[in-house]
């Protein structure tokens, strides 16, 4: 669910040394300069000290990213496993937990991962507040669940996402990219995230699970408001946000027992179909697993290729030389480009896992119920693995991010799927769009548990539609 930044209006500059597609005149209209962006570094800024930081603050998710980077420097350097308060969020009418130990190194976040027998996820691992369990359970599906019941679902969703059924998504993918560019192409300027980030994912989702066009508007609109409702923009008129999220849900569980009960007649050639064939190994997923699947499929299928694709555009208008290097040698470079933008935009800033028995990580003792969380934010950020870390680099290698979480059962089943859609849009981009720019500040979402971006606005040469 969506926890606790900012918004605002600042034009950004196009002077660079990007010029494939540059248009006399274009840059006239964009007028800060990019002198001190040209390091391809972000310039943190530590302006707290280690004792004032706390991160169960919803304050400190509306500071600069600068200023929370640099908390997170602080933390990794002289306090790395903080003991912290939790806070009353909005009005959720849930009790203040115990508090939490927070893992803000990278070794720290892989050897939690690694450990599932120690590091639960069952007692949530989408929310650091202990949430009831059924709602964990329809909301984060397999994702707060351990194994035996998550090994068996997350075998049975395998399915959709073989080599076999990914290659035949590669057409459907490039397609889809091209047909959300022709909507915009003619126009010269717009929304990058709702028109050219969120609908390439979504899309793919719905073609996976044989959801009908007519139903993505709907499905849009109820992923955003679930992990958004943390941000003040989203929170329903009634101020319920349990009742809202779990309407929300309701809606698009309803359309998927509507699906179900179609591919039981008349079974086709999608995902929803396989999760249905109780022939094959671990037979066929419940009416309310699939619905809780699906849920879990828009939510963090949907949101998180999204804001990757969103924020590496703002990196790639943001250091103009890294984004050169990439469009110089596209195919030589995609895969770093892709894994560097994975770990820049860390689209899943943390999960949480509870002590299973008492234990020791890190040289830190934790007990038994003891609630730990995995910033993954700040582990894509140790100096101690990554060169420059704060620096954009398409070219990165090595790169062992933990952008689609830590090693171990719940690694993203989806990453490749992930990987190839960013790949191609940004493919799309550069051939059909080369001169995009970044026109504004990001109106970011006010969370804790994702890096989103609502609104971004951009500006490109007018073009044609293909099709």
């Amino acid at each position: 669910m969506g926890g606790f930044g900012q918004s605002g209006a600042r034009p950004v500059g196009r002077e660079s040394s990007w010029t494939p597609g540059r248009l006399d005149g274009f840059g006239d209209r964009l007028t800060v300069k990019r002198a001190d962006l040209r390091s391809g570094a972000m310039k943190i800024k530590q302006v707290q000290g280690v004792d004032e930081i706390d991160l169960s603050q919803r304050d400190f998710w509306l500071r600069p990213v600068e200023e929370r980077e640099g908390a997170f420097a602080t933390l990794r350097a002289e306090r790395p496993i903080p003991f912290l308060t939790e806070q009353e969020i909005l009005d959720l009418p849930l009790p203040v937990g115990p508090g939490y130990w927070s893992l803000t190194r990278h070794a720290d976040v892989l050897e939690a991962s690694r450990a599932p027998e120690i590091f639960c996820s069952g007692k949530g691992a989408t929310s650091i507040q202990d949430l009831p369990k059924e709602f964990n359970e329809f909301f984060g599906g397999m994702i707060n669940m351990d194994d035996p019941r998550h090994g068996r679902q997350r075998r049975i969703v395998s399915r959709g996402f073989t080599p076999r059924a990914l290659a035949r998504l590669e057409a459907s993918v490039q397609g889809r990219a091209d047909s959300i560019i022709d909507r915009v192409i003619e126009r010269g300027e717009c929304d990058f995230v709702s028109d050219i980030a969120a609908p390439l994912p979504l899309e793919i989702i719905c073609d996976m699970m044989g959801i009908p066009e007519s139903q993505t508007e709907m499905v849009f609109e109820k992923t955003n408001l679930i992990l958004g409702l943390g941000d003040t923009e989203l929170v329903p008129e009634s101020g319920n946000i349990i009742a809202a999220a779990l309407g929300a849900g309701g809606e698009l569980a309803a359309l998927m027992n509507e699906m179900a009960e179609m591919r039981r007649r008349d079974p086709r050639d999608d995902l929803t179909s396989a999760l249905l064939n109780a022939d094959l190994e671990d037979g066929a997923m419940t009416g309310d697993e699939l619905a809780s699947f699906f849920v879990l499929l828009v939510v963090a299928g949907n949101e998180t290729t999204r804001n990757a694709i969103s924020h590496g555009m703002k990196a790639l208008c943001d250091y103009p030389e890294e984004r050169a290097r990439w469009a110089l040698d596209f195919e030589g470079v995609s895969a770093t480009a892709v894994e560097e933008i994975i770990r820049w935009a860390t689209p899943v800033i943390h999960m949480r896992r509870t002590c299973a028995r008492d234990t020791v990580l890190g040289g830190q003792e934790m007990k038994e119920g003891d609630k730990v969380v995995l910033w993954y934010a700040s582990a894509n950020r140790d100096e101690e693995v990554f060169e420059n870390p704060h620096r954009f680099d398409v070219k990165r290698s090595p790169n062992e991010h933990v952008g689609f979480g830590g090693p171990g059962p719940h690694f993203c089943l989806g990453a490749n799927l992930a990987r190839r859609e960013i790949r191609v849009m940004f493919e799309r981009i550069f051939k059909r769009m080369p001169d995009l720019e970044i026109t504004g500040a990001p109106d970011r979402l006010q969370s804790n548990f994702i890096n989103g971006i609502k609104r971004m606005p951009c500006a490109y040469s007018p073009g044609k539609p293909e099709s």
